[in-house]
């Protein structure tokens, strides 16, 4: 009888499930911005620096 009162593996559970909708929207976040990131070129140092350059050199 005390295992069906006993409500301690209730809180785990619950994490669980958070922790795996956490984990839902995360992989669907990315399928959304998968094309993005693709595009997008974040490491162009050289080409940032350069555009900057100009941009100071015009005003």
């Amino acid at each position: 009888m005390m295992i069906v009162l006993d409500e301690c593996g209730q809180g785990a559970a619950e994490y669980i499930l958070l922790f795996g909708g956490v984990i839902v929207i995360a992989i669907a976040t990315l399928l959304i911005y998968s094309q993005y990131l693709k595009t997008t070129n974040p490491l162009n140092v050289a080409g940032d620096l350069n555009s900057v350059r100009e941009n100071v050199k015009t005003g």
